[in-house]
């Protein structure tokens, strides 16, 4: 989009699929590391998309950019991704223009997150923007969106309460642990992986179930020395995972494999195991539950435990859509103003060179011709007529695509095809 604008060619889109349709395992198939979201910008230029973000979430996967059509958008994510185009007609979402927009304002002000208010998604987003900008492919409407979404986000968290009370997935599963398991305090606890999920389960169970035997495994070993160090807990290497799996009472699973980790072979079990997969995909084989012994909770019946602190958030929604109104107003404000300024401009150069043509003309044809008072005159005609047209344009009943066009036809601008 030359313009970077909303036009008649090129539409702002947001397609994706996230909790709300797919499950687990289908969002397991749509999620991008970080190399395949980098692959997928490095397509969308090739494919001439000139203007995208991409995140990958536990959560959710979703495309934000301009194209003629959703399928280029929706093309790039199975191709980059292991799902294909017929996985997510079944479970995928499109959103066009102005819904796309009201889309991004409510993913990223956590009122589209599993958990309500849940601002995680923000950096993803903001990171998103800066990985793209980086190659090129963030115009100034991109820009001005996410900068916008930034600051919803930030005055719904400072002036609401919809992020008021502990509760996460990392939280919901420590409560799980502690109202399912008794003498949790004397239980042998395993963490396998230490991302930022990870180590979010890792703090609350150390702080509300005063545990002090918890082993921590991770891939990369000094990860989880460096957790561990911090909460002086026990680290084991990755080759002794299968031991340890043996000794534990509750395993939670938090790495970002794309592949399952933990399945029945690896298990020998002697006693009863509560096993939480907060992976996405899943890294613990539905196999397991083969094993009488074992118990697998995974994170999408986690995000459905309401209690009362969700409860109370919902009662802010009110509060926190009215900023993202008041701030996305602002935005369609500006998207606008832009969309017909430069038409103006060029109506008000087309009817300069007009009066500067037909002032030549009879400052010749006219022997006393005051062309001071004649400029004077003429200029203010001219502001008038171009501030007409602006407040036409501005109008919010006014069709603002087919009164640029009208006008670039009737004054002879060619803007159009720009």
């Amino acid at each position: 989009m030359k313009n970077n604008n909303l036009s008649k060619h090129h539409y702002f889109y947001s397609v994706g699929l996230s909790y709300k349709k797919a499950d687990a395992e289908m969002r397991g198939k749509f999620s991008l590391d970080t190399l395949a979201k980098t692959r997928l910008l490095e397509q969308a230029k090739t494919e001439g998309i000139e203007s995208l973000i991409v995140t990958s979430t536990c959560n959710r996967t979703e495309i934000y950019g301009f194209a003629e059509h959703p399928f280029q958008l929706i093309k790039l994510i199975c191709e980059n991704s292991n799902g294909s185009v017929e996985e997510f007609q079944k479970v995928g979402f499109v959103y066009k223009n102005q819904e796309a927009i009201g889309h991004i304002f409510r993913v990223g002000t956590g009122l589209d997150s599993q958990i309500l208010g849940d601002f995680e998604i923000i950096s993803q987003i903001r990171s998103s923007f800066t990985q793209s900008k980086s190659m090129g492919l963030a115009n100034n409407f991109m820009e001005r969106l996410v900068n916008a979404v930034i600051q919803a986000s930030k005055k719904i968290k400072n002036d609401t309460e919809i992020s008021s009370g502990a509760t996460s997935v990392s939280f919901a599963a420590v409560q799980y642990i502690i109202k399912n398991v008794e003498d949790i305090g004397n239980k042998n606890i395993l963490l396998f992986g230490t991302g930022k999920i990870g180590r979010n389960t890792c703090e609350n169970l150390v702080k509300h179930t005063k545990n002090e035997h918890i082993t921590l495994i991770n891939r990369t070993k000094d990860k989880a020395e460096k957790l561990a160090g911090k909460l002086n807990l026990i680290v084991k290497d990755y080759s002794e995972l299968h031991l340890e799996l043996q000794k534990a009472d509750v395993v939670v699973v938090a790495t970002g494999a794309q592949n399952p980790t933990v399945d029945k072979a690896i298990l020998n079990l002697k006693k009863p195991l509560l096993i939480l997969d907060l992976s996405i995909p899943k890294n613990v084989n539905a196999d397991v539950e083969e094993l009488e012994e074992v118990t697998l909770i995974h994170m999408d019946y986690l995000s459905q435990l309401t209690d009362e602190t969700l409860e109370n958030r919902k009662n802010h929604i009110p509060a926190a859509e009215a900023i993202i109104e008041e701030i996305k107003e602002e935005f369609n404000v500006w998207t606008k103003g832009r969309k017909f300024a430069p038409t103006i401009h060029a109506l008000k150069e087309k009817l300069n060179a007009i009066k500067n043509s037909e002032l030549n003309f009879q400052s010749k044809k006219i022997a006393d011709f005051n062309e001071e008072q004649a400029e004077i005159i003429s200029a203010r005609i001219i502001q008038k007529i171009t501030t007409h047209f602006a407040n036409h344009l501005k109008d919010d009943d006014t069709m603002v695509d087919e009164s640029i066009e009208w006008i670039e036809k009737v004054f002879k601008i060619g803007l159009a095809a720009k």
